[in-house]
């Protein structure tokens, strides 16, 4: 069946489409909507959950944390200043290995205040031990958040389905909303394969002392290592029951490709018009879409990427002091390549400023006619700066 949604309504779709059992919600601009829809379903009997609200982010992360602990679904969403109030928490989810699926509607952090969409606050989280998913419209976000439940409990640890604020969580857009019966027979019923009971009562998250911390940790890599060899059977089986893939990153014409513009979120639609245009041009310009960010798709990077001349990553964020984060993932990838492209690190379209067919053809031109690519970032589309004293 077919609806026009707003992103934000595609996520809730999906997560009673998921038979959740557990939701813990506090609102905060721009995932407000994820959660309202949710208790309207909870509310109405569309989804049976229990639906807990409570004082803050933290708690929201922590109520999940039990609850998970039992051996049930468990969803709950948040921004920016959100996001980062749970981080301590953030590490106890992927420590415990539990398979929360959390939606993180991509806004910028303060000061200033500020509620349009850059992807520094998620980014911030990556060493957490999550998975990290970013999505470009309604359909890849409702598919997404049901992929994600099957990747959580496949190997155990945390998935963030990530989207733009406003540009996709309040967009209205057509969205394929499958029947129950169709996702039943991808996600099964989740099969906990440890679990708080009082009929077989054992302890949790205890002391781990230096004989056994490092091995937990080894664990969460592999289990990340794992990602990458799961995600292709996750989306064959997926593909099978919606006819839909998206794979953990996509490449648009790059096999000839001497310049690639590498994006991720919704700034990769307006690039594909770039990217078509361009090539009506005559010039040999490719795209590659980076969908899965945690773990990192190097092996997959490197075997699009490698051939180019040179490679423009454009960022929707900045860690201070070294630059943007994709380009700085897509530069360690192909470091050790013996002949490797030149990657140009772009930053564009922080807080939620637009980032135009205008600005991705400069970012274009400047890669283009560049014979040496600088060390540090290009920031694109700057108004006149006025340093502080």
């Amino acid at each position: 069946m077919k609806q026009v949604l707003e992103g934000s309504h595609a996520v809730a779709e999906a997560v009673r489409l998921a038979r959740v059992n557990v939701i813990s919600a506090y609102p905060i601009t721009p995932q407000t909507h994820i959660v309202e829809r949710l208790s309207d379903f909870c509310a109405d009997g569309r989804l049976d959950a229990r639906f807990l609200r409570v004082e803050s982010e933290h708690s929201a992360l922590a109520a999940l944390i039990g609850a998970s602990s039992t051996g049930v679904r468990t969803f709950t969403a948040t921004s920016s200043q959100g996001l980062a109030l749970m981080h301590e928490l953030l590490h106890w989810a992927s420590g415990a290995r539990l398979p929360i699926v959390m939606a993180e509607v991509n806004r910028a952090l303060a000061p200033g205040w500020n509620i349009w969409t850059d992807q520094t606050d998620s980014l911030a989280q990556r060493d957490t031990g999550w998975m990290q998913l970013y999505c470009e419209t309604g359909q890849e976000v409702l598919d997404t958040t049901l992929q994600a439940y099957w990747l959580a409990e496949t190997v155990n640890l945390p998935v963030m389905v990530i989207l733009d604020a406003f540009f996709l969580s309040h967009t209205y857009e057509p969205v394929d909303i499958p029947s129950q019966e169709q996702v039943n027979g991808f996600l099964p019923d989740y099969q906990p394969r440890f679990q708080l009971d009082t009929r077989n009562p054992c302890a949790f998250n205890q002391l781990a002392p230096p004989n056994v911390y490092m091995e937990m940790r080894h664990n969460i890599q592999q289990a990340m290592d794992q990602v990458l060899s799961r995600f292709g059977q996750m989306e064959d089986g997926f593909g099978v029951v919606f006819g839909r893939r998206y794979g953990e990153v996509e490449p648009l014409q790059c096999d000839d490709a001497q310049i690639i513009l590498v994006t991720s979120g919704t700034i990769t639609s307006t690039s594909r018009a770039l990217q078509q245009q361009l090539r009506a041009d005559g010039e040999r310009v490719g795209l590659l879409k980076i969908k899965l960010f945690r773990p990192f798709p190097a092996d997959a990077v490197r075997r699009i990427l490698g051939g180019a001349q040179k490679v423009a990553v454009i960022d929707r964020n900045c860690s201070f002091g070294a630059g943007g984060i994709f380009a700085q993932e897509v530069r360690a990838a192909l470091c050790n390549l013996s002949a490797r492209p030149l990657v140009f690190s772009y930053i564009a379209g922080l807080g939620g400023r637009d980032v135009t067919l205008d600005v991705l053809k400069l970012i274009y031109r400047h890669t283009k006619d560049c014979e040496h690519c600088p060390d540090d970032s290009i920031w694109m589309g700057l108004h006149e700066v006025h340093h502080a004293t």
